[in-house]
């Protein structure tokens, strides 16, 4: 088996040769910085900054990109200009504080450095995030009611995003988040007084692949610790400037 950090290698090499010097930076972020990287669990996540992004610089790295997505089984990289970098860490808050919490440049200039990410608006697309993923749950749950064939997967598919979701909602309440996942559950139940098994269930089937118990009660549970998230998140901090604005309004 290919070590990691061969792989990354190969991978830069391989950008550096067809991009040329259309690419400026390449950095690694995510669990593989951070430090607690399972190559059985994890990606390996990347960040490449090119000078130009336009559909002929798009189809010179393709080729790249195919053998890392399809050989590799890695994930495709994020691709941005720095200028663009900049101009959308108010949308992509979440993702550019991790970069910028955890990164390994590969290549280039640490062009993530200088970001500047609005926090007020990173706690609203925590409660987003987390919003959208109950109702993806609840969608999935309606096709499938009970059936542990078709909700596993979902279940397990669905954990390490809500992992990420729920190591945000620790930085929202003002606290830095564990490195390892059961720290993380741990800390986000007492603070949201939400259920840590039912994360921990999660996590269990995410590593393992196996479902040890009834489907509709360990759904039920996750979905509930969840909306259970959310509802603390709410309430620790509340929308004001909205409310404001529809007192002012009435």
């Amino acid at each position: 088996m290919v070590s990691t950090n061969a792989k990354l290698t190969e991978f830069v090499t391989r950008m550096k040769e067809i991009a040329a010097a259309n690419l400026e930076s390449i950095i690694l972020y995510g669990s593989a910085a951070r430090g607690n990287f399972r190559p059985d669990h994890s990606d390996l996540n990347l960040l490449c900054v090119l000078g130009a992004l336009t559909t002929e610089e798009l189809g010179r790295v393709a080729p790249v990109v195919k053998w890392w997505r399809t050989e590799q089984r890695e994930p495709v990289p994020l691709f941005f200009t720095a200028e663009e970098l900049h101009m959308a860490a108010d949308v992509f808050s979440i993702e550019f504080l991790d970069i910028k919490a955890s990164r390994r440049v590969l290549f280039g200039a640490d062009i993530a450095a200088n970001i500047v990410v609005p926090m007020n608006l990173h706690r609203v697309q925590v409660e987003r995030d987390l919003r959208t993923t109950v109702l993806k749950l609840r969608g999935q749950y309606l096709r499938a009611p009970g059936n542990k064939d078709e909700l596993a997967p979902v279940l397990r598919k669905s954990f390490s995003g809500v992992l990420v979701l729920l190591r945000h909602t620790l930085i929202v309440f003002g606290e830095e988040p564990p490195v390892e996942a059961r720290g993380v559950i741990a800390r986000a139940a007492a603070l949201t007084r939400s259920h840590a098994a039912a994360f921990d269930a999660a996590l269990e089937l995410h590593e393992s692949g196996e479902l040890r118990g009834e489907i509709i009660l360990i759904y039920g549970a996750y979905l509930k610790a969840l909306e259970q998230v959310i509802r603390a998140l709410d309430q620790h901090m509340p929308k004001r400037e909205w409310r404001r604005v529809e007192a002012a309004n009435s």
